[in-house]
């Protein structure tokens, strides 16, 4: 194992338990971390046939298509080009494969993305920064490993697989990547000091955070959370790094992209701050014929499941609970095309203003208040079920984008009446996602014939090399 980084909170024991351990292979090939969620079937058979259930969540649902607007905001960025919302674990490897964003690489060193774009989608990743260490699985594009990360999201993402707990049926808990591990520690929660129910949110917090990608030479994955974890804290990190992820394709802001911040906006909402975890809404515990418990790993809806979930805690029906988020969604989209009109007005008004021959200094205020308009606009979207999790925080934070989207606009009408020009800017035809790729002039032709290309060319070839791999397991 790298000497730096070690699974869990291992003990003697459980170090004797990976090494030992029917779903490892031995230490003689190499692998200590089975990737393989089938590899734990037979132990752990109900856990793993709900979670196999993930499957279920098959169709593709187009966010783009539900809301062009998106198009605008991410002018230049890779989600402009495709953007679905969230399937289950089942699909992760098959959903950042195909999604356009990851291009069509032909080779190892071909593509737009870095290697840490597949940081959260399964858990070779942890094998495979077990094997080399951070700088040997960061390093290089995202293709250059591919036949090496073809597990979906499972088993030994979130759980110590190897240890004698597991084996015999504990659940033995395990943050598996290391950037993870440093992120809990700069908020002063070290995993191995958590409690079992912030641990329970804590593997959950590796992948639903915000991160972004270190500009070095590794493009290594890291959690903004130096000053914190509320959206104003990471704002205040981002801009002291003076870091963006890219450069607006229309406005010229220095741009930040929000993931899913779901950690984050449940510690500052009312269920995090009452101690419901993750794992209490979306994996409930189900009781055998034999009396015995296990979690349910199908990580669905609360109201599939409402007497093991929602019921556990509050008195209304569920009707009545349903009738309640269904109007905390609905005020929350309402508020979030709110902010988009202000904001996509705000990135072509900005253009009007370069166009008139604006300075960057002239500029510079204006594309801040865009940028952080933007960042709290995604901040709230990008939280999945934040209407759920915390509306309040989600609504607050809204408000405060059109805000600053507002600010924005004031500045850069003042600006332009300076240049001479009072009409108002005309904001071409972005009614549906073709028309808005259109007026940004995206060939969306070409890019779907490279990644169909890809498809057909490039992942048999890395399915067949997990293959050979894995038989030696």
């Amino acid at each position: 194992m790298n000497k730096q980084w070690k699974l869990g909170f291992f003990a003697p024991i459980a170090l004797l338990g990976l090494l030992t351990c029917s779903a490892f292979a031995s230490a003689e090939d190499g692998v200590r971390i089975d990737p393989r969620n089938q590899a734990f079937e037979e132990a752990h058979p109900d856990q793993y046939h709900s979670w196999k259930a993930t499957s279920e969540s098959e169709e593709i649902d187009d966010a783009l298509a539900g809301d062009p607007n998106m198009v605008i905001m991410w002018a230049g960025y890779g989600f402009a080009k495709d953007y679905n919302k969230a399937r289950g674990h089942f699909y992760a490897i098959d959903d950042v494969r195909q999604t356009l964003r990851t291009g069509g690489p032909t080779d190892a060193e071909s593509g737009p993305m870095p290697m840490a774009c597949w940081s959260c989608k399964s858990p070779d990743v942890a094998r495979v920064i077990d094997e080399r260490g951070e700088d040997g699985y960061f390093e290089g594009k995202w293709a250059r490993l591919g036949g090496e990360i073809v597990n979906p999201i499972g088993c030994s993402d979130c759980h110590d697989t190897g240890s004698e707990k597991f084996k015999n049926g504990e659940p033995e808990l395990a943050i598996t990547r290391p950037y993870v591990d440093r992120a809990m520690q700069a908020i002063g929660k070290p995993f191995e000091e958590q409690s079992r129910l912030d641990q329970q949110a804590s593997v959950c917090a590796q992948c639903h955070v915000e991160y972004y990608f270190v500009k070095d030479a590794k493009n290594a994955v890291k959690f903004p959370w130096d000053m914190g974890t509320s959206v104003g804290e990471m704002e205040l990190y981002y801009d002291a790094l003076g870091f963006a992820d890219w450069t607006h394709g229309v406005s010229k802001a220095p741009m930040l992209k929000a993931q899913h911040p779901g950690y984050e906006t449940w510690r500052d909402g009312i269920h995090g701050k009452n101690n419901v975890v993750c794992a209490d809404c979306h994996m409930p515990k189900v009781e055998r014929e034999d009396g015995t418990i296990y979690t349910d790993h199908k990580i669905g809806n609360p109201f599939d499941r409402f007497e093991d979930t929602c019921a556990n805690c509050h008195t209304q029906s569920k009707e009545q609970l349903q009738g309640i988020v269904s109007t905390r969604k609905a005020q929350v989209l309402n508020m979030k095309l709110t902010a988009e009109k202000q904001i996509v007005a705000a990135h072509f008004e900005a253009k009007a203003a370069w166009d008139a021959g604006a300075t960057e200094k002239e500029m510079e205020p204006i594309l801040q208040d865009i940028r952080h308009a933007q960042w709290r606009w995604d901040y709230a979207i990008a939280s999945h079920g934040v209407h759920m999790h915390a509306p309040e925080i989600a609504l607050e934070v809204l408000g405060t984008a059109v805000d600053r989207a507002a600010d924005a606009r004031t500045k850069t009408i003042r600006l332009l009446a300076k240049k001479g020009i009072t009409e108002p800017v005309q904001i071409p035809d972005i009614s549906t996602k073709e028309k808005a790729q259109a007026a940004l002039g995206m060939d969306m032709d070409a890019m779907n014939a490279e990644k169909e290309h890809f498809l057909k060319t490039v992942v048999p070839k890395w399915e067949e090399e997990a293959k050979a791999r894995e038989a030696k397991y």
